[in-house]
């Protein structure tokens, strides 16, 4: 089968031909019609996971995936041979398998069933970065009434968590470009902050003078780079980048917490995907790309070139 692989540790991925991925029990084996990218595609390919989980060459990319199941493990009695489903790769070492191939072996518990409406590139769009924007909200504790900033709203998670927290009735303040302002609006943005154009925490305290009441933080490297003077005395912040760390908010008097690896179940991934067969959810497909374009579709995101999700498409 084809595949996009990284061969050894430090090399560049490249397309090659493996052997079908053996199938374990509990598995499902899928026949991938479509598989997103994500930024963690790039940190697995670097190495940036080497030191703490083991990883093991040839290195498939991609985790997550939509497509028919072609065969079933020992074990396995909830998910059938035909079904179309939508699968996920969790962060558990060894690390070798992967979405960006013609087939995949998952862990039946990571998969569920696509429902008939909702297209094989929109769902592969949804495992990964929507839980990670669904588990950034709980974390919050994202409610109606609320008044919420998405810093990083633009990016494939953003754009999820800008959609779901609207859907909580929360007033939802995102930050992004004059670019892309109408259309996180569209996706339920009451108000965009273009980061461009000075300090965000600025920008929303001319908006809400006492201060947002929660902070969803989707960027940032350090915690210079998190708007955390938009937040209210006593409101809460959560974040899926390192910063700010526990302390950092604790010292501040703000609660919340972190999200380190987002690994939704089936559960999760269900109700997302149930969410977007409803016309309630949109995955925001910025680009649909032919395997063989896959590795320049990495290098795009790297570079921060890419907005929303893109999906590699197998069919």
């Amino acid at each position: 089968m084809r595949a996009v692989i990284v061969p050894a540790a430090g090399e560049r991925p490249a397309l090659a031909e493996l052997s079908t991925p053996a199938l374990g029990a509990g598995q499902v084996l899928i026949r991938v019609h479509a598989a997103a990218l994500n930024p963690m595609d790039n940190v697995l390919a670097s190495g940036g996971l080497a030191e703490a989980m083991e990883h093991r060459y040839p290195l498939v990319l991609g985790r997550d995936v939509s497509g028919v199941v072609e065969a079933v493990g020992d074990g396995v009695t909830d998910v059938t041979i035909g079904a179309e489903v939508i699968g996920h790769l969790g962060f558990e070492a060894p690390f070798q398998a992967g979405t960006l191939a013609e087939y995949v072996a998952v862990a039946a518990a990571s998969v569920a069933v696509k429902p008939p409406s909702l297209g094989h590139t929109a769902a592969a769009a949804l495992p990964l970065a929507g839980g990670a924007a669904l588990a950034a909200l709980d974390a919050a504790g994202v409610q109606s009434g609320q008044t919420v900033l998405i810093n990083g709203a633009s990016g494939g998670v953003g754009r999820y968590a800008v959609q779901l927290a609207a859907r909580r009735g929360a007033t939802v303040v995102a930050t992004g470009t004059s670019a892309s302002a109408h259309r996180l609006r569209e996706l339920g943005a009451d108000a965009v902050v273009d980061y461009t154009a000075g300090p965000v925490a600025e920008q929303v305290r001319r908006l809400y003078p006492n201060g947002v009441d929660v902070l969803v933080n989707l960027w940032g490297n350090t915690v210079n780079d998190v708007p955390l003077d938009a937040v209210r005395p006593g409101g809460r912040v959560s974040t899926i980048t390192s910063v700010p760390d526990a302390d950092t908010t604790a010292a501040l008097g703000l609660g919340g917490g972190g999200i380190t690896i987002a690994s939704p179940d089936r559960d999760v991934i269900a109700t997302l995907a149930q969410t977007a067969a409803s016309g309630k959810l949109r995955s925001d497909l910025s680009q649909v790309i032919p395997l063989d374009e896959a590795v320049e579709g990495l290098d795009q995101i790297a570079a921060g070139k890419s907005h929303g999700k893109v999906v590699v498409t197998l069919a």
